[in-house]
């Protein structure tokens, strides 16, 4: 199967190349055009030689439809994610988010592409209003981030009824391992143990997250791929919450560290926009697929930590990652 995976250079998306590669598919990997030709983490892959990659802007319709040409499937990653950044620039995030997933739409639709997966996120959920949370849980824009992966997923799910478009919209809960941007929770307190804090800076303790390692996750969407889940969204997510405190303290544990943490403001999300609780109903996944997870959150924070160590000059530890 010939497929094309947009955000490829990007956390998930490049464990998802190295994932396709590893099933024979014939990857193309669409990557933000840059001026150092830079494949992000694609950059030191054992598979580069494997992959055929093209620069673009998913925000350009031309560029697009270039990538999709020849393509029987698109995972389409690509997207403004920094929640703290959509404060500062929503409309960067209407741009990329909503403009980037019509285009690949749109696209696949005029090229008749046989599958498009759509990347949503547990965020379209806001707090909790019940737990563990499926996929008919209302959807609450928290956040303009947030608001505009509602937008995407509603988009994506109208191709499904107004065109019959082979859509499938996936929906992972907190991702975290490898490869991970210091904007997240988890890399921000491993590297600034790292870089020899002993007073963590973090934001709100309280909130809980579900935790999926970045290859579960990954294996998530080969799996919705394979199913005949069309036209609706499916879960990724471990049914199990912890909370943003109880991170920190395991994080110490596994590191045999001492720290305490401090709460910054500029880290805190406005109060009506804080998401406090999230947990996964994977039932879909795990009835419909023969999706199982690989690691529980235990094992894939020790994969994390020594990942970390060894690529610790990726981060910087003593500046806020908006």
């Amino acid at each position: 199967m010939k497929v094309l995976i947009t955000g490829a250079a990007g956390f998930i998306g490049s464990h998802l190349v190295e994932r396709c590669v590893e099933l024979k598919h014939d990857v193309r990997a669409f990557i933000h055009y840059n001026s150092r030709n830079s494949w992000g983490w694609l950059e030191n892959s054992r598979m580069k030689n494997d992959i055929e990659v093209i620069s673009g802007d998913v925000r350009d319709y031309d560029s697009v439809y270039s990538a999709c040409r020849g393509c029987d499937c698109v995972f389409h990653l690509a997207a403004l994610i920094g929640i703290p950044y959509s404060y500062i620039s929503p409309l960067a995030y209407i741009k990329t988010n909503i403009e980037g997933t019509y285009n690949i739409l749109e696209a696949s639709k005029n090229l008749g592409l046989s599958e498009v997966l759509i990347t949503s996120t547990s965020e379209t959920y806001g707090t909790a209003q019940y737990v563990p949370i499926d996929e008919n849980h209302p959807k609450v824009g928290q956040s303009p981030y947030s608001a505009t992966k509602i937008s995407a997923d509603q988009i994506a799910e109208s191709y499904y009824r107004s065109f019959n478009m082979p859509v499938k919209i996936v929906r992972p809960f907190n991702t975290y391992g490898p490869r991970q941007s210091a904007r997240a929770i988890i890399p921000s307190i491993i590297s600034q143990v790292l870089g020899g804090k002993t007073q963590i800076s973090i934001g709100n303790t309280t909130p809980t997250r579900d935790l999926t390692f970045v290859t579960d996750t990954a294996e998530g969407f080969i799996e919705i791929q394979k199913s005949k889940l069309y036209g609706e969204a499916v879960n990724i997510g471990m049914n199990h919450e912890i909370s943003i405190g109880d991170i920190v303290s395991k994080i110490a544990s596994i590191m045999n560290v001492k720290i305490t943490t401090s709460t910054e403001k500029e880290r805190v999300r406005p109060d009506n926009s804080e998401v406090e609780r999230l947990m996964c109903d994977n039932s879909k996944i795990l009835q419909q697929t023969k999706w199982k997870p690989g690691h529980n959150i235990d094992s894939g924070l020790k994969l994390t930590i020594e990942w970390m160590k060894e690529n610790f000059s990726y981060y910087k530890p003593g500046v806020y990652n908006v």
